[in-house]
């Protein structure tokens, strides 16, 4: 069996093993993962390559480009906020943003862009990936359009725009773009080793993603107007973009974060910790209540499966990630696999992040594999 690097206590030797397998087997390229329980790092391993031709291991310092993990990031940077007194889940988006309230958002508010409810899954075409570089026309072109659906009944997936929404009201309310006020006030407090975007003196360090099979839905026999087909082709992102120089310069909170299983999981343990981690406080548990606020609970109009959304996170459900726990808990994860999760009732964090996208819409087998394996342990 190949090599894992880092540390597991032998109670968590399965967990070890999993990643081992998943690495022989040629499913895995590259990856980390990581287990919190009660505030204690039980499993921290990684193992693989980095590059397709294993050339460059898997170390320990490795980051990658996790997609929409990246999200979970982004939505704890506003519930911070919302701790502090600076935000309102329950405001109209319009009373930080006043340009928002454009073509009938005047209603729209927080707690619905947080939860994918908003009905501004994406922007109106004609819209590349490049737009999304520049902040100023990508949030402006947000602010002026209208929505795709009747804001809050019902969740559609703000796959690429959810971090230019939650960012332009962090941005309004702090004066900071969102990638500064990440690094400023939940990475670097914490010592976490993760960015949005990734400075060029890191780019040396970066596993680059390897683009998954597509995905599985043919978007061009679809209804132009439906919120699943404009949300994919507005912009249509070929996954090997996260490897330009562009990507990674860019400020994008829902699907350029760089990190590993070990940073995304010490700034998003703080949840399952009852908001504080090694005396560092980042919410109050009166502000964590607030994921919980079920916004959402059926079918999702842009990613055509069942989700249940709270403010910020997905909550559990049974029927698309059924391996998820049930109970207090929430998560979310990046296109390809990667997955965060937030065991509040265990007090548990599971974090996996890789660099080989496995097919799909929401997780994968590999992700499956750790999180059943670490419950496994658990009990």
């Amino acid at each position: 069996m190949v090599d894992v690097s880092g540390s597991w206590d032998a109670r968590f030797e399965p967990v070890k093993d999993a990643l081992a397998r998943q690495l022989e087997s040629g499913n895995e390229l590259g990856a980390s993962v990581v287990v919190d329980v009660g505030g204690t790092t039980v499993v921290d391993i990684w193992g693989g390559w980095r590059d397709t031709a294993h050339t460059s291991p898997w170390t320990e310092d490795t980051i990658t480009n996790v997609w929409s993990t990246t999200k979970t990031v982004t939505n704890l940077s506003a519930l911070v906020l919302v701790d502090r007194g600076l935000l309102d889940p329950y405001a109209p988006v319009a009373k930080y943003w006043p340009e928002f309230a454009e073509n009938g958002k005047e209603r729209i508010e927080v707690r619905h862009l947080l939860s994918h409810t908003s009905g501004v899954s994406g922007w109106e075409a004609p819209f590349t990936v490049e737009d999304m570089y520049d902040w100023g026309t990508a949030t402006r072109r947000l602010a002026a359009q209208k929505p795709w659906w009747e804001p809050g009944t019902a969740s559609g997936y703000h796959a690429s725009n959810q971090g230019h929404l939650i960012g332009e009201l962090v941005r309004r309310v702090t004066g900071t773009p969102l990638k500064a006020f990440v690094t400023d006030e939940l990475a670097g407090p914490l010592g976490a080793d993760f960015q949005i975007g990734a400075l060029e003196s890191d780019w040396h360090r970066i596993a680059p993603v390897v683009p998954p099979p597509p995905l599985p839905f043919d978007l061009a026999a679809m209804d132009p107007e439906a919120p699943m087909v404009k949300t994919f082709t507005a912009p249509a992102t070929d996954a090997s973009t996260a490897n330009t120089p562009g990507w990674r310069h860019a400020d994008m909170g829902a699907v350029n974060g760089h990190g590993n299983a070990r940073s995304v999981a010490r700034i998003l343990k703080s949840l399952a910790l009852g908001g504080t981690v090694d005396g560092v406080r980042l919410l109050s548990p009166d502000t964590i209540d607030i994921i919980f606020d079920e916004q959402s609970h059926a079918p999702d109009l842009v990613l055509g499966v069942p989700l249940r959304f709270g403010i910020g996170f997905a909550l559990p459900e049974t029927q698309t990630v059924p391996y998820a726990p049930q109970g207090r808990a929430c998560y979310w994860g990046g296109w390809g696999g990667s997955v965060i999760i937030m065991d509040l009732d265990r007090h548990v964090t599971i974090s996996y992040m890789m660099n080989k996208m496995a097919p799909g819409i929401i997780g994968s087998d590999r992700s499956q594999d750790y999180v059943e394996t670490t419950y496994a342990c658990l009990d």
